[in-house]
């Protein structure tokens, strides 16, 4: 699987990540997300993604794959606690948070922390970005990054002390790919992207019940793409090559609970980036038909 140096980063990493959301929420199986990451790192993937809120996702990650902790590079968030739900930007919370994920992931440091959304007001006072950095201080971090939107995503970048930026990046949600990406390419910034194939979200016949879908699902059907009337794995396989075609994102994370899935997205993959032309075709219908509303999906 390609690998790319992630920004200014010592690290290289694989194009596709895996995303510790699912595991957490759905309350996987010890014995299957050992399959699923067992099978991850067999396929090539050398990015995990988690945070604290995301219920047992770091657990289960940490027992699973602990003992294989030299083969991948390790990511997560602070700033929501975990089946709170409610946010909290002191310093010293945010401190407890990345010792408490430490635990649970069954590691004495990860190699990216990453303040999970918080506001632009936060960022600009700078007390959250100096927690990250005294835990770096502390050896807890090689790396601190922002995963957020917007002009929060823009003035993480701008700010010149973050080493990354997780933000979203789709063929539903192109807001980033000229509002913050090229200053981030400039400035050497890693970029992970989330949601990189729009949650799948042109699956559903009808608009779906849980609201995580419905802005994309109402964007897909105004942008009404026509490969998305074709086979599903035809689908998935443009809008994910789409992503990982944008200029300056350099790893996209992917979410499942399936453990024969990797395979499947490593397969996606084997094509190589999207064509010009096509890539292009994306662009420019959704230069026509996006509406100033339809900003970064936190």
């Amino acid at each position: 699987m390609e690998r790319r140096r992630l920004g200014a980063t010592d690290m290289v990493a694989s194009v596709l990540g895996f995303g510790g959301s699912e595991i957490g929420y759905q309350r996987v199986s010890e014995r299957t997300v050992g399959r699923l990451l067992g099978g991850a790192l067999d396929a090539g993937l050398n990015v995990v993604d988690t945070a604290e809120c995301y219920e047992d996702s770091e657990i289960l990650i940490g027992r699973a794959i602990g003992n294989r902790r030299r083969e991948y590079h390790l990511f997560t968030k602070c700033g929501h606690g975990r089946g709170s739900g409610r946010a909290d930007w002191r310093p010293a919370a945010l401190l407890s948070s990345i010792e408490r994920s430490l635990k649970r992931l069954a590691t004495d440091h990860v190699d990216l922390v990453q303040l999970h959304s918080c506001s632009l007001a936060e960022l600009r006072q700078g007390d959250v970005i100096a927690a990250l950095e005294r835990a770096r201080e502390r050896g807890w971090t090689r790396y601190v990054g922002y995963s957020g939107d917007g002009e929060a995503a823009r003035y993480a970048v701008e700010c010149g002390r973050f080493d990354t930026l997780q933000t979203s990046v789709s063929i539903a949600d192109q807001e980033t790919v000229e509002r913050t990406l090229p200053l981030a390419r400039a400035r050497n910034v890693g970029v992970i992207a989330k949601r990189p194939i729009a949650n799948a979200a042109w699956r559903y016949a009808r608009k779906p019940a849980e609201p995580y879908y419905q802005p994309y699902w109402t964007r897909l059907r105004a942008l009404d793409y026509d490969f998305l009337r074709g086979k599903r794995e035809a689908a998935a396989a443009t809008a994910l090559r789409f992503t990982l075609s944008v200029p300056g994102v350099h790893t996209a994370i992917v979410g499942t609970t399936k453990p024969e899935r990797w395979k499947e997205n490593a397969a996606l993959l084997a094509a190589g980036p999207l064509e010009a032309a096509a890539f292009e075709r994306i662009r420019a219908r959704w230069r026509e038909v996006a509406e100033p509303s339809w900003d970064g999906q936190v």
